[in-house]
């Protein structure tokens, strides 16, 4: 038995992306990047490699992209807080590694 929400649900469920290889993948999440940023739609990006955050922390600064970054690093540990904190606010784009936080 399914119990009724209080509200409508407003999530979309989109049909999944499959991308021929990894430079396809991260150039659509770039373009998707930059079609969203300008209206200040807070992102969060999720990652599942240290390695792979900082790839697309470069590919974003390349695009002139603001952004922040959490992951594992040690230099990352004392701005988390504040990593966390800032991530939902207008027009931040925030790369989170799944070992983070």
């Amino acid at each position: 038995e399914e119990i009724p929400t209080a509200r409508p649900n407003l999530r979309k469920d989109l049909p999944d992306r499959i991308y021929k290889d990894e430079f396809s993948k991260w150039n659509a999440i770039l373009e998707e990047c930059k079609s969203i940023s300008p209206i200040g739609q807070p992102i969060l990006i999720g990652t599942t490699t240290v390695e792979k955050s900082e790839m697309l922390g470069q590919l974003l600064n390349e695009n002139q992209l603001g952004y922040q970054i959490l992951n594992a690093r040690p230099e990352n540990v004392r701005r988390e807080s504040e990593i966390v904190a800032q991530a939902g606010k207008k027009g931040n784009i925030t790369i989170a590694t799944n070992m983070a936080g």
